[in-house]
């Protein structure tokens, strides 16, 4: 749905929703993602936002993960999550990892770009996925994009998770701990960059930062919404030239069916106070209504839709 269509899509909606009183009582579920990634922070600056702003909202901020999140939004057991561009259409049209197609799930902005990220213990030898064979690496639990997106780079390589030693871990920090005391020597997580977790390990560690340039095509075959983009020179300590890695669009997602005018409100709150997210996540220096309005294949609920809309008319 372009921001045209929901814009029109607006009008009708209005009328089928019960608006709720700005100064109503009400408390929003806000599903963010694992400990040591953006999304915790970028969520807890939102809920300061929010609720300064709008009498009578109270946000709860909930673990979550890219997958989750869909489910958590379709299931209305969240009311905002974040969610990842892959993750959300493969939800919306039921394609895997999701068992069926997932609905009243819709996109309130983009953000900022992912990085999918393959980090190894520099003496561990490892240089590309095929060389991760009987190796232990450490991963996020399954619902987290991150997780899916490992099993597609391993797709890509002709493996599968029977040909490593996957270790599920509940974070990033985890996994990384993992790595720094000898117990793992791979880890991949899904984030922006500097990642603080990487950040963490370089300072315990030496390591290196798998290229992934090999695999492009064949992800894009796994899923179109993949990128292939070469890491900024001196993202970290250690690093060696600009490897390339994988790139997808982090965003907000919330129910269709919310009212129109709250979610308006939310998004024009975000971007009125995108300084303030740009001062957590870097990732987002290039960010505006134009980036977030961009059409990466989710419905825009019309709420925001009707933001875009006027901000691309100013």
């Amino acid at each position: 749905m372009t921001i045209r269509t929901a814009a029109a899509a607006f009008a009708m909606l209005g009328a089928a929703v019960i608006a709720t009183p700005a100064t109503a009582q009400e408390t929003l579920r806000f599903m963010t993602g694992p400990q040591g990634g953006a999304w915790v922070p970028i969520a807890g600056a939102l809920k300061n936002i929010w609720e300064s702003a709008m009498p009578g909202l109270t946000v709860q901020t909930l673990p979550g993960a890219g997958v989750a999140n869909v489910r958590g939004i379709g299931a209305n057991r969240a009311q905002v999550a974040f969610g990842n561009s892959i993750s959300t259409v493969d939800g919306i049209a039921g394609r895997a990892p999701f068992p069926e197609a997932v609905s009243n799930v819709c996109n309130i902005g983009s953000l900022y770009p992912q990085w999918f990220q393959v980090i190894a213990l520099a003496d561990s030898g490892i240089n590309s996925i095929e060389d991760m064979r009987g190796r232990p690496i450490a991963l996020q639990p399954r619902g987290n994009t991150a997780e899916v997106v490992t099993q597609h780079i391993l797709q890509a390589a002709g493996m599968r998770y029977s040909d490593v030693r996957a270790s599920f871990q509940s974070s990033y920090t985890d996994a990384v701990g993992l790595l720094r005391d000898g117990h793992a020597q791979v880890f991949t997580l899904g984030t922006t960059i500097p990642a603080s977790a990487v950040m963490d390990l370089a300072s315990a560690r030496q390591m290196r930062i798998i290229d992934l340039s090999r695999y492009v095509d064949k992800m894009r075959e796994i899923n179109p919404g993949y990128q292939g983009a070469p890491l900024p020179a001196n993202t970290y300590p250690q690093q060696e030239g600009t490897p390339t890695q994988i790139t997808y669009t982090a965003h907000l997602i919330t129910n269709c069916d919310r009212n129109p005018d709250q979610v308006y409100q939310m998004v024009k709150l975000l971007w009125d106070n995108v300084g303030t997210l740009r001062n957590i996540v870097a990732a987002m220096r290039d960010s505006t209504p134009a980036t977030g309005g961009a059409d990466i294949g989710v419905p825009m609920h019309p709420g925001a839709a009707r933001f875009y809309q006027e901000a691309a008319s100013r």
